[in-house]
């Protein structure tokens, strides 16, 4: 139970993350900044409204480093090899770190994934169609991402049947496997470990490759830095792309009028992944804040060193920003969502996220015509993060 300035409540239960958004429209239109308490119980700040969030975001005053968080503050416990990423560091360190990796996510390069990207969606469409159905999370919205991300980084195959699963353990605890985020963790860490010893014996056309021989005016990725930034680019970039692809066939399964639309003009396509990110993004929040002084939002003083968490699934359905928010339209022509972060820390993946889920969405619409869910939608389950919105599965027949 989280209990807000308000008093209005937060159960993180099952109920909740089936449709957290009622909620958000009741924190939302009560104040701008809620009290509340995260799963394990920890006391943060939620910024709910999108002017309120968007600025925070381009707040130099409100620090990634853990360094300028309070005593309380215990957070997802991290080794130092895994520590070292761009989601825990401010300038001139985080700069440094971007310009080292930022060109291997260009929209030009990112750009020439498109062929690979749509053989690898093809392939997995290829082997369910037989069948006529299939689960669409386990069999092509988590293997789509997961396929590109590992050949972007050089990891072999025989190294990634286990990330799946340790990405789920570390974004979605669950609370009867204490053990489970420990574990994956470890089993991160080993495989990243091996892949790094690898790539220096025998160095590829990958960007493990290059992050390993990374320099920039004589700087170059600490051990730490390389290992951080390679668990970073898997762990966000690929469970961020599978959310994005199911949330995104959901939304069109949902809404009859949309996937016609769709279909009947494919360049729509953006507009449903933007959409998507917007109302039923895979980020529930942006990485945790720690004011360096007391600051103010929304008229409340918050003070130094207390966890901030802006609520990007609370500022994108925002009334004062957007008509209708609570509507999906892939036809929207202004859409600012936040869904990949604003200012300085935005996402270096978003050019590839874009590619993966237009191709996917789109691919799997033209090759199944006749594609429905195979459950009611109440039957549906999410995963029990606060930290991020996924189906456990999505059962369709086509």
């Amino acid at each position: 139970m989280s209990e807000a300035l308000t008093g209005t409540p937060i159960t993180f239960d099952a109920t909740f993350h089936a449709d957290p958004f009622d909620i958000y429209a009741r924190l939302r239109e009560a104040a701008p900044v809620h009290r509340i308490r995260l799963p394990d119980g920890a006391p943060v700040w939620m910024v709910t409204r999108y002017a309120d969030v968007r600025a925070a975001f381009a707040d130099p005053r409100l620090s990634l480093s853990k360094q300028h968080a309070g005593g309380s503050y215990q957070g997802m416990s991290l080794p130092p090899a895994l520590d070292a990423n761009l989601l825990n560091m401010d300038p001139p360190d985080h700069a440094r770190l971007r310009r080292l990796v930022s060109r291997a996510f260009t929209a030009r390069r990112v750009d020439g994934l498109r062929g690979r990207v749509q053989q690898v969606a093809d392939e997995l469409l290829d082997a369910v169609a037989p069948r006529g159905h299939a689960d669409l999370v386990a069999e092509y919205a988590a293997p789509v991402p997961v396929t590109v991300i590992c050949e972007l980084l050089g990891i072999p195959v025989e190294e990634r049947a286990a990330f799946r699963t340790w990405t789920s353990a570390m974004l979605s605890p669950d609370p009867a496997e204490p053990g489970a985020v420990k574990a994956a963790v470890g089993g991160m860490l080993a495989s990243l470990s091996k892949v790094i010893a690898l790539k220096r014996a025998e160095p590829g056309d990958d960007l493990f490759s290059a992050m390993i021989a990374a320099r920039d005016g004589g700087d170059q990725l600490s051990e730490d830095e390389l290992m951080s930034l390679a668990f970073l680019i898997v762990l966000a970039g690929y469970e961020t792309s599978v959310d994005l692809i199911a949330n995104g066939v959901l939304a069109l399964l949902r809404q009859p009028d949309q996937l016609a639309a769709v279909r009947a003009d494919p360049r729509l396509l953006a507009g449903v992944v933007e959409e998507t990110l917007r109302t039923d993004g895979p980020a529930i929040f942006g990485a945790r804040r720690f004011p360096i002084e007391d600051i103010e939002i929304g008229g409340l003083t918050i003070p130094a060193g207390e966890p901030v968490m802006l609520s990007l699934a609370s500022a994108d359905r925002d009334p004062e920003r957007f008509d209708v928010p609570a509507e999906f339209d892939a036809a929207r022509t202004e859409n600012p969502h936040l869904g990949f972060g604003h200012g300085i820390h935005y996402c270096l993946g978003a050019p590839l996220a874009r590619l993966e889920g237009q191709i996917a969405i789109g691919t799997l619409l033209r090759r199944f015509p006749d594609l429905a869910l195979a459950v009611d939608v109440d039957d549906l389950r999410w995963r029990p993060s606060f930290r991020t919105r996924g189906l456990r599965a999505l059962p369709i027949t086509f």
